[in-house]
């Protein structure tokens, strides 16, 4: 799929600004847009020019780059990890000294970029734009960092996490268009008030002023307000499918039981039924009778003394008999022989000539 550059999917819904993003909230916002991805696409979308105190959440492939936002920077990108909580890691790369090319006269913005490598999903990354110290612009840098008008988006929304990873959305879905054009304009909108952002369901709104629990705490019932929505939306789409599919009857009235009984209580089924296998098999191992004769009974009390007499005699009968077999055909076969005869002798075995005296 040949993309226009600097396009990235998006959460569908614009998030309430925030004129300061704390570690903290930045965590939450993270672990909370983890559950909401699941079940809400994203759709393809454009960072550009963004404003001071705007929030965007993103999904980052790992072979994709990060997609330019219509800023130059003049620093390079600081990069620092630290700790969140619970075995929690907090990645931050900070951008500093941003402008936009041929309309801002000093470089005063910041971008600061959270994702959780460690407890969360790394590929979502949590986007503040806020302003920062000011400094000069090069003049050398001082230009265009993107060709406008921007390409129009015509690619349908896509699930990227949950069961549905993968799938599109098209436009003809409920929803969906106002979501891409909400998405289209957020770049050139004013900003909503409270009371139409918590209408509309943004789970990241909130007021700009208050404390960062009060935000906290807004931002988590918007988000619950949010899923419950969802979760309307699914069982309302699952029960027209339901109607519309003709009932049919299976061939074999045994269906598989985990189509009519909830895991858990699949679980807890066969947890038990394994559970009385093993008891059979160990029951007798651990409680056995445990009682022991006091004496074992000696290794050779299965033989008997006078059956092994008796055969020790029969065999040795046998042996009697076969020695004397051996000793008659010994005394056979030297009879049959006869006497040895002598055989020549040598004359040289005779021994040396005896000298005679004259």
């Amino acid at each position: 799929m040949n993309l226009p550059e600097g396009l990235c999917l998006r959460y569908p819904e614009n998030l309430s600004p925030q004129p300061t993003l704390s570690h903290e909230i930045a965590v939450s916002m993270l672990l909370r847009a983890t559950h909401v991805a699941q079940h809400a696409p994203f759709v393809w979308g454009y960072i550009d020019k963004p404003t001071e105190g705007q929030v965007f959440l993103i999904f980052v492939s790992p072979q994709v780059a990060f997609p330019m936002d219509g800023l130059r920077y003049q620093d390079q990108e600081q990069r620092y990890v630290i700790p969140a909580g619970n075995g929690r890691e907090l990645e931050v790369t900070e951008a500093k000294f941003g402008f936009i090319p041929m309309q801002d006269t000093t470089a005063f913005r910041t971008r600061r970029r959270f994702r959780l490598v460690k407890g969360g999903h790394p590929q979502l990354v949590l986007i503040h734009y806020t302003r920062g110290q000011s400094s000069p612009i090069v003049p050398t840098y001082n230009a265009v960092i993107r060709s406008y008008p921007l390409r129009p988006v015509n690619e349908p929304a896509i699930f990227v996490m949950g069961e549905k990873v993968g799938q599109k959305v098209y436009p003809n879905a409920g929803g969906m268009q106002a979501a891409q054009a909400a998405i289209a304009s957020a770049d050139r909108q004013q900003p909503l008030p409270p009371a139409a952002m918590a209408a509309m369901g943004m789970p990241f709104g909130g007021a700009v002023g208050g404390n960062a629990q009060a935000m906290l705490a807004q931002q988590n019932s918007n988000m619950e307000a949010l899923e419950r929505r969802n979760q309307r939306e699914r069982s309302a789409s699952m029960n027209t499918r339901q109607v519309q599919q003709p009932s049919r009857v299976d061939d074999d009235e045994s269906a598989d039981e985990s189509d009519f009984i909830s895991s858990r209580t699949l679980a807890l089924a066969r947890y038990k039924r394994n559970h009385d296998l093993m008891n059979e098999v160990f029951m007798y191992a651990a409680f056995g009778d445990r009682k022991q004769s006091s004496s074992p009974p000696p290794p050779f009390s299965i033989f008997s003394q006078s059956q092994l007499d008796e055969k020790v005699a029969k065999l040795t009968a046998e042996v009697e008999v076969l020695q004397a077999k051996a000793a008659a055909r010994r005394d056979a076969k030297s009879s049959a022989q006869g006497p040895e005869e002598p055989g020549d002798v040598s004359m040289e075995s005779v021994g040396a000539e005896v000298p005679v005296a004259s």
